[in-house]
C-alpha cells in the first residue's frame, strides 16, 4: 500500500485531555485521520491527514439508501508504555462481511490495519495511560457516489477516527438495568442485524428513548417472529449464568458477532464454565431469575467489555437478576480481559497486537 502522510501543523493541534478530565465517551478526537476512496473498481489515494471534514454531494448514495458501515476497536496503553490493539484482524472480517451484505466494496484488512498502526503511532499522545480508560477507533465507509435510484454505488469512502475515552456507562463497571422491548424489534433473520450497518443502530432508536425516559439504560431485544427469544442488547451481546451453564444466544443472522462476545465464550470455557451457544426465553430469564436459578447476566462489547446486568423489566414488571449486584463470572471476565488488553499478563490466545 502506498501511504501518504499530511502531518497537522503544530498550531492547528488541538489541546490533549488532562490525565484527570473525564473523558466521557466519542466526543474528543485527535489531531489525523486516515482516509482512502474507491473509484474505478479499486481502493486507492491511501493517506493519512489532519482530521477534517468529509465533504459529500447532497446526492450521495448514502444520505438517500443508507449504505454506511462502521467498526469499533480499541487500542490501550500498556504497562511499559507500548501501544497495543486487541484483535484487530476480527474487526476487518466483521466489517467486510458488513460490506459484503450491504453490496459494499471490500478492502484488504491487512493494509487497514498497517494504515491504523501508522495512524496511531503519530497519535500515540492521545492514548490515556489511565487504566480503564482506551483509544476509540471508528473504522467508517460510507457511499459518495452522487446518484439517485436504488441501487449499490460505484464509489466509497473509508476512513478511521480515533480519540480518547473512559467508560461507555457513567457508571462505570457498576450494573445496568435494562427494560426488553416487545413492541418494538431490531432486525429480522434474513436481513442485516448482523451487520455494523448504521441503518440498524437508526432502527434501535426510538425503543431506546423509551428505556431511557423509563430510567433504564438498554434495550434487550427479543425476535422479531415470536417475541419471545431474546437476541441482543442495544450495544452489547447477552450472557446468562445459570446454576450449570453460561448462555448467549446463537448466531442466526439477526444479531452482531461481537468480538468480545467470541472472546468471552473461549474464556468462559477455559475457566471452566459450561458455555453454550443456544436459544433462550424470555420467560425463561424470568423463570431463573425467580426460583434462583439465574445467577447473573451481563452484556459483552468493545465498548464496554463487559457490563453486569442487575435488573430488567418486561410488561412493566421489574425482575432482580441475581442478587442485583456484579456477578462473579462478570468481575472475573472484566478483570481478565482488561488485563490481557494491557499487557498485563500474558496472552495465551495471541489476540494482543503490540505495535509501538
Amino acid at each position: 500500500m502506498d501511504l501518504s502522510i499530511t502531518r497537522a501543523a503544530k498550531s492547528a493541534m488541538k489541546p490533549k485531555p488532562s490525565p484527570d478530565q473525564d473523558l466521557g465517551f466519542g466526543r474528543i478526537f485527535t489531531d489525523h485521520m486516515f482516509i482512502m476512496n474507491y473509484r474505478d473498481g479499486k481502493w486507492q489515494d491511501h493517506r493519512i491527514v489532519p482530521y477534517q471534514p468529509v465533504v459529500l454531494d447532497p446526492a450521495a448514495i448514502v444520505l438517500h439508501y443508507g449504505q454506511a458501515i462502521f467498526e469499533g476497536m480499541k487500542a490501550y496503553r500498556g504497562k511499559d508504555d507500548s501501544i497495543l490493539l486487541f484483535r484487530p484482524t476480527k474487526n476487518m472480517e466483521r466489517m467486510n462481511n458488513s460490506a459484503r451484505k450491504l453490496c459494499m466494496a471490500a478492502f484488504d484488512g491487512k493494509d487497514v490495519i498497517e494504515a491504523l498502526e501508522k495512524l496511531i503511532l503519530i497519535d500515540r499522545d492521545w492514548v490515556p495511560a489511565k487504566k480503564g480508560e482506551s483509544l476509540y477507533i471508528r473504522p467508517t465507509m460510507i457511499a459518495d457516489e452522487p446518484a439517485l435510484g436504488v441501487r449499490p454505488a460505484t464509489t466509497y469512502i473509508f476512513y478511521i477516527i480515533i480519540g480518547p475515552v473512559a467508560a461507555y456507562y457513567s457508571s462505570g463497571f457498576s450494573p445496568v438495568k435494562i427494560f426488553v422491548s416487545d413492541e418494538h424489534v431490531r432486525a429480522v433473520k434474513g436481513g442485516i442485524g448482523d451487520t455494523k450497518a448504521a441503518g440498524n443502530y437508526a432502527a434501535s432508536l426510538f425503543a431506546a428513548e423509551k428505556a431511557k425516559k423509563a430510567g433504564y439504560s438498554q434495550v434487550l431485544w427479543l425476535d422479531a417472529a415470536h417475541r419471545k427469544y431474546i437476541e441482543e442488547v442495544g450495544t452489547m451481546n447477552i450472557f446468562f449464568r445459570f446454576e450449570n451453564e453460561v448462555v448467549t444466544p446463537p448466531l442466526k443472522g439477526s444479531i452482531l458477532p461481537g468480538v468480545t462476545r467470541d472472546s468471552v465464550i473461549q474464556v468462559a470455557r477455559d475457566m471452566g464454565y459450561n458455555t453454550v451457544e443456544r436459544d433462550i426465553t424470555i420467560d425463561e430469564v424470568i423463570e431463573g431469575a425467580g426460583n434462583g436459578k439465574l445467577k447473573e447476566a451481563f452484556g459483552t462489547g468493545t465498548a464496554a467489555v463487559i457490563s453486569p446486568v442487575s435488573e430488567i423489566i418486561y410488561k412493566d414488571l421489574a425482575y432482580r437478576l441475581g442478587d442485583g449486584k456484579t456477578g462473579q463470572l462478570s468481575e472475573k471476565l472484566f478483570n481478565y480481559l482488561l488485563s490481557l488488553q494491557y499487557g498485563e499478563i500474558p496472552d495465551p490466545y495471541g489476540w494482543v497486537k503490540k505495535i509501538g
